[in-house]
């Protein structure tokens, strides 16, 4: 990713200037930062992630969107383009948009030397200020390693209701995640199909 250098804009600026352009940019409060192309690793994850779900979710009320659909985040002024979502039930836009999603129940995103910092911190602080948002998975390009956290929701007697997120990692083939937020299991066999470790080395070295 790459900020671009310039005045702050406004989200209106920004949608009128994404509509036109060639390829994707994400906008963090008045900051627009163009979105490289993904190494063949990422995209084939992203791809393995989307059949997988699609699979499971088939005929079920759940819809899974990948890379190119964008997200609005209205209390961070973020829009983003997770790599893979997933709704529960009935698509919410954003007011007076048709391409622009509000609630995804579930985001995965693949990482990547430029973008790691950026899921692990400001993406997944301004991801949990999304009411419906309850399932995030982290999955790396460069080994066999799933980072899945998942919110719990928790009250006491003369408290308000409160939650926090559980975290729990993956690092073997033979492993299965059961996500809370879908009806999925989810094979990180399936996950990794045709994923080539040495050749991304290759292309980093």
């Amino acid at each position: 990713m790459l900020a671009i250098a310039q005045k702050p804009i406004s989200c209106a600026e920004y949608l009128t200037q994404e509509e036109q352009s060639e390829i994707r940019h994400e906008y963090i409060d008045g900051e627009i930062i163009s979105m490289a192309g993904g190494l063949p690793n990422h995209n084939q994850i992203s791809s393995n992630l989307c059949v997988a779900l699609g699979f499971d979710l088939r005929r079920q009320p759940y819809r899974v969107f990948v890379a190119d659909q964008r997200l609005w985040i209205p209390e961070s002024k973020i829009y983003t383009y997770p790599d893979v979502m997933v709704v529960a039930g009935e698509i919410e836009l954003q007011a007076g948009r048709r391409d622009t999603i509000t609630n995804p129940v579930l985001i995965a995103e693949v990482l990547s030397e430029s973008t790691e910092k950026r899921d692990r911190t400001t993406k997944f602080n301004s991801y949990r200020s999304i009411p419906s948002f309850a399932e995030y998975l982290l999955i790396s390009q460069e080994q066999i390693l799933v980072e899945h956290f998942r919110k719990e929701i928790s009250s006491e007697e003369g408290r308000t209701e409160s939650d926090r997120w559980i975290y729990q990692n993956y690092d073997q083939l033979e492993s299965e995640i059961t996500l809370s937020s879908i009806p999925v299991s989810l094979k990180l066999a399936a996950l990794y199909d045709k994923v080539d470790f040495e050749k991304s080395q290759l292309i980093e070295d």
